[in-house]
This record gives structure tokens, C-alpha cells and sequence, in this order.
């Protein structure tokens, strides 16, 4: 079974009391020290469901020690796991667990080491300057389109749609362009906000849905097309070159 690393309990129990009956998020981040499940929780910021064999390869782990990982991640409430016949998916418990990861990202003093090549080079600088998070855009595209809402006074000071805002997202298509309201989310890399709530979910679904992005192979890198280049710059919002690398 994979050891969890908790370092909070001695002799195998913990009999203290404590004054108050607080939340015991001691379990939760013991479930998150390990670089494993550590990146696991990071590759399901992708917003998808994984199997626990393409969780396992991302990892370089055995599919069995993979498994173990899961059913811990799920114990702690960290993901889910969903079976569909003899076939087995995890995903992020909700967008909660999302902030959580992302913020976490946000405080940590090391990144994973990878491989000395220009390809991993490649894949992050390509992450930075586009991805998901969990369900919104981030990245430099994604700070970039905050920024530039709130520059034509689309978003105001509470990151709430202006009617003049209402009005782009309406020509944008969103479903819920009147009354759909947004959150500020600070970007583990750009350490500037994007956009996350209900408004970040919905940019992001009916800009896949347009076309105006597209996720770069099984990565949570995406990148602007031609498309959507064309289609924000006909409302004033010009973001080539907010991402290029």
C-alpha cells in the first residue's frame, strides 16, 4: 500500500485534545505530500477526466501503484472516481479542490524537475502562455483577457460584467451573458488574476466551443487560433501578442 506521509502523529496514534473542534486539514495535506499525487492533482487541473492508466504513464508510476495513489486522493476527497464498465476515471472533486491545487501552486517554493531537453522546455513555455485552470483560462491568455475586460470597463472594481460587458458576452454567445458573475483566481505563474467563477467556466466552454482555442495535444496547454485572433480583435481585445512565447 503507498505510505502517506502525515509526520503529525507519533507511535502510531494521536490521543491530544484540543480546545476547539476545528477542521482537521492535517489528512487532507498529508494526502498531497507526495510528489505523486502532487502531480497527479495538477495534471486534473486539465479540468478532464484521466484513466488511472494515463495518470499512471504522466507519472512514470505502475498502474498498480498509480491505483493505490487514487484511492487515497479519493479517500481524502481530492478526487473522484467514476466507473463506466470495466473502465475507471478520476477527475478533481470541484472547483473548490481546483483552488486549492492552483493556490497551493501559487506558495510553493520548487517545481517538479523534468527532463534537460528542448522539448520539455517547450511544453512549459507553452503552459505559461496559455493553459486551463480546472474549467478557466489561464496563463498569459487568460491574464491577458482579464486585464483587457476590465481596461474597456467590462469588468468593474468587484469583477462584475458592466453592461457594456453584458453586451460583448451577449455577442460572444454566452448562455448566460445577463447575469452570469465572475471571481478574480490568482495565476500560479503570472502571480496576476484571471478569471474563474461561473464567467471563467462559460468564456472558456464557448471559446473551445468556437474554436477560438484549442488544447495543445493531452496537456493542459491551449493556445489562441487564427479564429479567435480574428474574432476578439473585432472586439477591440487584441491578444497575440499578451501570449506569444
Amino acid at each position: 500500500m503507498v505510505a502517506e506521509q502525515t509526520g503529525a502523529h507519533t507511535g502510531g496514534m494521536d490521543t491530544r485534545t484540543f480546545p476547539e473542534a476545528l477542521p482537521d486539514i492535517s489528512r487532507t495535506a498529508a494526502a498531497l505530500a507526495d510528489a505523486s499525487r502532487a502531480a497527479m492533482c495538477s495534471a486534473l487541473m486539465d479540468g478532464r477526466a484521466w484513466t488511472v492508466g494515463e495518470l499512471a504513464n504522466y507519472c512514470g508510476l505502475a498502474r498498480s501503484t498509480a491505483s493505490e495513489h487514487v484511492d487515497l486522493l479519493t479517500e481524502r476527497g481530492l478526487v473522484l472516481d467514476i466507473r463506466q464498465g470495466r473502465h475507471r476515471y478520476v477527475r478533481l472533486a470541484g472547483s473548490d479542490i481546483a483552488r486549492v491545487i492552483e493556490s497551493l501552486g501559487i506558495v510553493a517554493q520548487s517545481k517538479f524537475d523534468t527532463a534537460h531537453s528542448l522539448r520539455a522546455s517547450s511544453a512549459t513555455d507553452r503552459a505559461r502562455a496559455g493553459r486551463t485552470c480546472y474549467k478557466h483560462l489561464a496563463g498569459r491568455l487568460g491574464v491577458a483577457l482579464a486585464e483587457q475586460l476590465h481596461d474597456r470597463d467590462c469588468l468593474n472594481e468587484m469583477w462584475e460584467p458592466t453592461a457594456a460587458g453584458r453586451e460583448l458576452l451577449a455577442a460572444w454567445g454566452l448562455p448566460h451573458a445577463q447575469s452570469v458573475t465572475a471571481t478574480p483566481c490568482m495565476d500560479s505563474t503570472e502571480r496576476r488574476f484571471h478569471l474563474a467563477g461561473p464567467l471563467g467556466k462559460e468564456l472558456c466552454s464557448v471559446f473551445f466551443d468556437k474554436g477560438w482555442i484549442e488544447r495543445l495535444g493531452a496537456t493542459r496547454a491551449v493556445r489562441l487560433t487564427d479564429a479567435g485572433t480574428t474574432a476578439l480583435a473585432d472586439s477591440g481585445i487584441r491578444l497575440l501578442t499578451a501570449v506569444a512565447s
